[in-house]
């Protein structure tokens, strides 16, 4: 991994030369749940100065040829004015993952862009990236996480996380190994502040939930782990996530719909 970050790293900063600052890691092997079959390397980018459209360009097909070799990358870059006057969602000057894959092949295919522009970008996620970077997030390169990245208000992480915990009660059965470690771990946060990865929410909640969730939880985390694919039906998705949608209303004052 040290010469996968070091080659990562060289790459970004042959790219925004002097305006780079710094390179941070956080998510899943930055919390110790990577897997190596299922995990983005998740990283934010921090630069000086804005990026024109030449550098987003160069970026852009530096990171479709790393990204998937092995490893899917996702990766937000930020200015230190953005990081300094924090709003959310959070402003962002260029962010890579493999959901935009296509969006940029086409557009450094055809020349039009529109992932690739210097427009007002906003992302609600940062909010959640930046929270656990700060608890537990691994600076590879540049300034101390906590002489760089501000202190994001409780509010703001909530908002993240719940925006995400939406998706998930909506996508559980189309995606529900992702959705349901992903609905533990906010349960988890809500009830006792613990932030934690997907494999450490799983963990959690075969040693915590009630027995009739447990055998679901098991097959999920065998699943994630990469062990055996396991069959999860409709009917068990279905009941842990209204057992999940039901403590968490009742922790916020109301459903999350």
């Amino acid at each position: 991994m040290d010469n996968y970050f070091n080659k990562l790293t060289n790459t970004i900063r042959n790219i925004t030369k002097e305006n780079f600052l710094g390179l941070y890691i956080h998510g899943s092997l930055a919390l110790g749940g990577f897997n190596p079959d299922r995990s983005d390397v998740d990283l934010l980018a921090i630069v000086k100065d804005s990026l024109d459209i030449a550098t987003q360009t160069e970026l852009a097909k530096s990171l479709l040829a790393i990204s998937n070799d092995p490893y899917p990358i996702e990766i937000s870059f930020l200015t230190q004015k953005q990081l300094e006057n924090w709003t959310h969602p959070s402003p962002y000057e260029f962010h890579y993952s493999e959901g935009w894959r296509q969006s940029f092949e086409r557009e450094l295919l055809t020349g039009h862009y529109g992932a690739i522009n210097n427009d007002h970008k906003v992302d609600h996620d940062l909010a959640a990236h930046i929270t656990i970077l700060n608890h537990r997030g691994i600076c590879w390169e540049g300034p101390q996480i906590h002489d760089v990245f501000p202190v994001i208000p409780r509010t703001h992480y909530l908002s993240s996380i719940l925006a995400d915990y939406k998706d998930c009660l909506q996508n559980v059965d189309a995606d529900p190994v992702y959705c349901v470690l992903n609905l533990i771990r906010v349960y988890w946060y809500i009830k006792e502040g613990v932030i934690s990865s997907k494999l450490e929410a799983g963990e959690y909640g075969l040693n915590s939930f009630p027995q009739e969730y447990k055998q679901t939880i098991q097959k999920v985390l065998v699943s994630y782990q990469g062990i055996r694919e396991r069959e999860l039906q409709k009917v068990e998705l279905t009941t842990i996530r209204n057992y999940i949608q039901d403590e968490v209303g009742k922790r916020v004052g109301g459903p999350v719909v």
